[in-house]
């Protein structure tokens, strides 16, 4: 496997919200944040110049790399190229099915340095492929304020439809926070690394995952009304709300004060009265 690694500056100008990691103690630790993957495929989203990418390449049993960036795909496929291993697709993530790089059943894990403006997005894509029971665990750097509002526990100022939508998702770990200089070109914000365990709960909760994220996304529509005033703009009959609300949850209970059992309770009553 070639060594070259490319020489970035000051005036390296990003393409499409790059920000390349260059500390190379981030990347050794998100590489060992996987565990052990010695019989197991990865999947790295946005691998950019591959500082990452080979770490991964000498661990794991097979490597799907996603890069969108056409240089860079060059780049990669012609260091790579002699690692029968590694994969290189020249594709768009929100227009690749993850579950499709590996033969089912087989699970997969995820790294990635997630571009902030598709944050959300990539993260549906992720949520998506653990329903059906095929990503095991994802190791992302996403920006430190989505990253808190991620791993936000219920009655906290961060706790949100993020919050929610993950934790349903993914039990969080906060691995470590990374400096704009960690980076070239830096970024003007700071960067956080996590671990995302999937473990997805709809089947716990007894909810079904489109309903209840749409509950969800009324339910923290606008953060200063509490849970009733936002289902009732979402829809929610005045009578409908009154019948099915747990009789242990506050009238004015917003959603951010709540936690998952009992948001999933409301939704389960609502949907018998409807």
């Amino acid at each position: 496997m070639a060594k070259d690694k490319p020489k970035l500056g000051a005036k390296d100008k990003p393409k499409l919200g790059q920000n390349f990691l260059i500390d190379e103690d981030a990347c050794e630790r998100i590489a060992e944040a996987l565990g052990e993957v010695r019989e197991r495929t990865v999947v790295e989203i946005g691998p950019g110049h591959g500082a990452i990418t080979e770490r991964l390449a000498l661990r794991c049993a097979q490597l799907h790399c996603i890069e969108y960036d056409p240089a860079l795909a060059r780049e990669l496929s012609f260091r790579f190229r002699n690692d029968a291993h590694v994969t290189l697709h020249h594709a768009d993530i929100l227009r690749t099915d993850l579950c499709a790089l590996t033969p089912g059943p087989e699970t997969f894990d995820v790294v990635g340095n997630l571009p902030y403006y598709i944050t959300s997005e990539i993260l549906l894509r992720l949520f998506e492929a653990a329903r059906a029971g095929r990503l095991r665990r994802a190791v992302v750097m996403v920006q430190r304020e989505v990253a808190m509002r991620m791993a936000a526990p219920p009655g906290s100022s961060e706790y949100g439809a993020l919050s929610a939508l993950t934790q349903m998702h993914a039990r969080v770990s906060e691995l470590f926070t990374l400096p704009p200089e960690a980076f070239a070109p830096p970024p003007e914000v700071y960067s956080t690394v996590l671990r995302l365990e999937m473990a997805p709960r709809f089947a716990e909760l007894e909810v079904d995952f489109a309903g209840f994220n749409r509950f969800l996304r009324a339910g923290f529509a606008q953060k200063r009304k509490t849970l009733a005033n936002n289902l009732r703009a979402a829809g929610y009959g005045a009578a409908a709300l009154q019948t099915a609300w747990p009789s242990e949850m506050p009238a004015q209970a917003r959603a951010e004060a709540l936690a998952l059992e009992s948001m999933a309770a409301l939704y389960r009553a609502l949907s018998h009265t409807l």
